[in-house]
């Protein structure tokens, strides 16, 4: 099979077709025929050298696919041959093969295509651990979704506002503001020309918000504390800024506030499975009926996966990107 190696660590260059064998499903495992693989920043950061796959992990980039079920491992009785699904994966996903544990894996969404299924798990496992599970998200509250027009962004937007909760998001530029507010955002802030933690106050009459999601970092983890709420969370999911803050962390007590934060890729596979549990049942009606929906920015045959990193790079994307095999 063809497959997306990086021999080197580096730029979008770095990712070289090679052939590979196509892999061996494995107990409970499913091999995937792929149609589709999403692209992530942790592919991005995989490629730099910054982020190695997890101990027995494939060292092909990739964490979410979609496709036809071509074979089952020892085992296997959630899928039959032919079955078209997406699923979560800590590597491999650039191939034409792939194999997926069958719990990880879930039924593709009535009406949706196979490419925008690839644009699935990563996002909307990641969505649903820390916004909802870590982050206790409940109807009528506030939050913050930080890069709202990232594949990430686009997710929390819609999935918080489905379950009730009024959303405030940032992004760069008034295009992907008024993107975001398409989406379903009450208020989106650009970060260019706003100070969002005045917007913030202005917009909750100095309230703050129940809960933010971060990915960005670095000067952020201040300013997300003077936007938060007494009894609010704050959760980190990346530091596209840096991860090495100075902090006065006395409003950590002053507004007893939780800050938190989690890593999806190195969890393993029974955590992953209660996630798609909880996505079968109260997230794929939603995109079933179209309540929600997989916003693509861009898709490209797997062998340009270098020029799908560099349009990640350029941070002018809205919604996900996608290889296409």
């Amino acid at each position: 099979m063809t497959a997306i190696a990086i021999p080197v660590p580096g730029g979008p260059e770095a990712l070289v077709p090679e052939t590979r064998p196509v892999p061996t499903p494995g107990p409970q495992e499913i091999l995937v025929k792929v149609a589709a693989a999403g692209v992530n920043r942790p592919d991005v950061l995989q490629r730099a050298g910054g982020y190695p796959p997890p101990k027995g992990a494939s060292d092909i980039p990739g964490l979410e696919i979609s496709g036809e079920v071509a074979a089952l491992g020892v085992g296997a009785s959630r899928f039959k041959l032919g079955d078209k699904v997406c699923g979560l994966v800590a590597g491999g996903g650039y191939a034409e093969y792939c194999v997926v544990h069958e719990t990880n894996a879930l039924a593709v969404p009535a009406g949706l295509s196979l490419v925008e299924a690839a644009g699935i798990p990563e996002t909307f496992f990641t969505v649903w651990s820390n916004v909802f599970d870590r982050g206790g998200l409940k109807s009528g509250e506030t939050v913050l979704v930080h890069g709202g027009t990232s594949g990430i962004g686009v997710t929390a937007i819609q999935l918080a506002k489905a379950f009730g909760a009024t959303v405030l998001t940032t992004a760069g530029s008034d295009d992907k503001c008024a993107a975001a507010k398409a989406l379903g955002a009450d208020h989106a802030i650009n970060y260019r020309s706003q100070d969002f933690v005045q917007a913030v106050s202005e917009i909750t009459a100095k309230k703050g918000v129940n809960l933010i999601l971060d990915m960005v970092g670095g000067d952020y983890v201040e300013r997300n504390l003077n936007c938060v709420a007494a009894d609010g969370r704050i959760v980190q999911i990346a530091f596209l800024h840096g991860s090495e803050v100075k902090l006065d962390l006395r409003w950590l007590m002053l507004k007893r506030i939780t800050f938190t934060g989690s890593t999806l890729r190195v969890r393993d596979i029974a955590f992953k499975a209660a996630l798609a549990d909880s996505l079968q049942a109260k997230v794929w009606p939603l995109l079933a009926s179209g309540k929600v929906k997989v916003v693509m920015d861009s898709t490209y045959p797997l062998i340009d996966a270098a020029k799908a990193h560099a349009r990640m790079e350029t941070n002018a994307h809205i919604g996900k990107i996608v290889l296409t095999v």
